[in-house]
């Protein structure tokens, strides 16, 4: 009878330590989980602060005279893109392909803004213009962010993604909404901002080079 009771004792120790592990496993979880969406806002925030100063800065070009109207067309069209991608709302993406098309508009409209910054070197009433002036400063300041955010973001993700992928969270993580996120992939040249060119003295810089 005592035998049968001691192992009764030793099995409800270990059911109550498996349940508070449990617990805290989970609530360590539901932390990362907020610390990833968290990143993801701030990676969405610098990227719409991005988009927003796209109007002003085509009203602003498109008073130079002759200014090339197939750039500024590319821009527009760029922004729109990374309008019409939607992801879904409540936090960062748990869809590979879905992150890869908002990466891919993102990185379309760096490529356009790009190009508009190089033809820009052929309008000197633009570059004596101080509205473009800040213009290009304030988007300098955002390529900066956007870089750092999209870093942050993906340490975030690789933290919470182990804690999903390990045990024992991983028998349970699946069933209470605890899913890996996917990443900004690297290309080549990802490692630094896209080239925004702020030196009229000499060309724009080539990614990767």
């Amino acid at each position: 009878m005592k035998k049968g009771l001691l192992v009764l004792a030793v099995l409800t120790v270990g059911v109550i330590a498996l349940l508070m592990g449990g617990c805290s496993s989970y609530n360590h979880l539901v932390t990362m989980k907020q610390s990833v969406d968290k990143q993801w806002a701030d990676v969405e925030n610098v990227y719409q602060r991005r988009a927003d100063l796209i109007p002003n800065l085509v009203k602003t070009v498109e008073g130079a005279a002759n200014f090339e109207k197939t750039t500024l067309t590319e821009v527009v069209k760029a922004r729109q893109q990374v309008t019409n991608v939607k992801l879904d709302a409540g936090g960062a993406p748990e869809d590979p392909a879905a992150l890869k098309r908002f990466q891919e508009s993102q990185e379309a409209l760096s490529g356009a803004l790009s190009r508009l910054l190089v033809v820009v070197e052929k309008y000197p009433e633009l570059k004596a213009n101080a509205n473009f002036r800040d213009l290009q400063a304030q988007l300098e300041g955002t390529e900066n962010r956007i870089s750092v955010e999209r870093g942050k973001f993906n340490a975030a993700a690789q933290g919470y993604n182990t804690a999903v992928e390990s045990m024992p969270a991983r028998l349970y993580a699946g069933a209470f909404g605890f899913h890996p996120r996917p990443y900004f992939t690297a290309r080549e040249g990802s490692d630094t901002p896209p080239p925004v060119s702020f030196d009229f003295n000499k060309p724009a810089p080539v990614p990767g080079k």
